[in-house]
This record gives structure tokens, sequence and C-alpha cells, in this order.
């Protein structure tokens, strides 16, 4: 086509194409752009998850591109290192309104063994983490970290791992 210009600009490892017209009335505004802000992102996440809920072939492109744009933004603003992978889990409940029975059907465990998990007394199994990491969308990595775990043995010892609280409690 005369007169257009295509070209590529990369911008937070993520490439974009624009279209540039010679005719500035033939320019358009773009639909989505990378994600600035938490309140943009919102936005972004409460626009998916509308498409995601339509479910056609002509908003895939769309759901696609939200997909990438919001991905991209939780890679560089991941603020869950800091957290605990229990911590993070009560933390993604609160962000999806979820509650501890909401997840029996998500993770497919029973309401006592999640009860158990979100009061530190089970540890979180390698089929929990992936069911979790598919359901919010975060990386196994997260929710694959060593955190400390109550039990009858150490119930007493309120910084103490498992393993080894069991250890000294059986040498004394």
């Amino acid at each position: 086509m005369p007169g257009i210009q295509n070209f590529a600009m990369k911008e937070n490892n993520m490439r974009l194409m624009f279209i540039k017209c010679n005719k500035r009335e033939n320019m358009k505004t773009l639909k989505y752009t990378v994600i600035r802000d938490l309140k943009q992102y919102k936005v972004y996440c409460d626009t998916l998850e509308k498409l995601i809920l339509r479910d056609g072939k002509e908003i895939k492109d769309e759901i696609d591109l939200l997909t990438l744009l919001i991905e991209t933004w939780d890679s560089e603003h991941n603020t869950f290192n800091d957290s605990d992978p229990v911590e993070l889990i009560k933390t993604l409940m609160e962000n999806h309104d979820l509650q501890a029975k909401d997840l029996v059907d998500i993770i497919d465990l029973s309401k006592g063994t999640i009860s158990k998990i979100l009061n530190y007394h089970k540890g979180l199994s390698k089929e929990t983490i992936r069911k979790l990491s598919d359901y919010f969308k975060v990386s196994q990595e997260a929710f694959n970290r060593p955190y400390k775990l109550i039990t009858e043995v150490n119930r007493h010892l309120h910084n103490a791992s498992l393993m080894k609280t069991s250890k000294n409690m059986m040498e004394v």
C-alpha cells in the first residue's frame, strides 16, 4: 500500500507493531498500550475477565494482547518474592474475592486440608502448586519456596521449621 510505513518498536522486551499513515486522519489510537500504573493494570484485568467470559474467535487477538500486557506488568512488578507461599495464597484469594471454601473446587482438596495449609499445618504438594499456579497465573516458583510449618511437635516454638525441630526434639 502506498503511503504506509510499518515499523517495530521494542519496549519492555515486547515488540509492538505500528502502522504509520501519511494522512493524519487515518492514524488510529491504540486500544491498548504498555501498562504504566496500577490503575491501568486493574482496568486491563477487568477488561480481560469480561472478554474471556464473552469468549469468541473475533476477540482472541484482543485477549492474547491483554494477557501479554498483564503478564509483562506482573513479571516486572512482582512483589510475591517477599511473601511466603501461604501469605501469597491469602493475598491472591483476597484479590480475587475468594474464600477458603472456593479453593476446594480450584485445587481439588478438602476444606480440612485447605484449612491446614492456610494455617501453616500442612505444606503444599507439587500438584497443589501446579493447580494454584495455573488458576492464579503466577509462576510455580512463587509457591514452591520453603516456609515454616506449625505442628504438634513444634507448636510451642514460634519460628521453628518442622524438620529441624523434629530432629532437635528427638535428641532432647
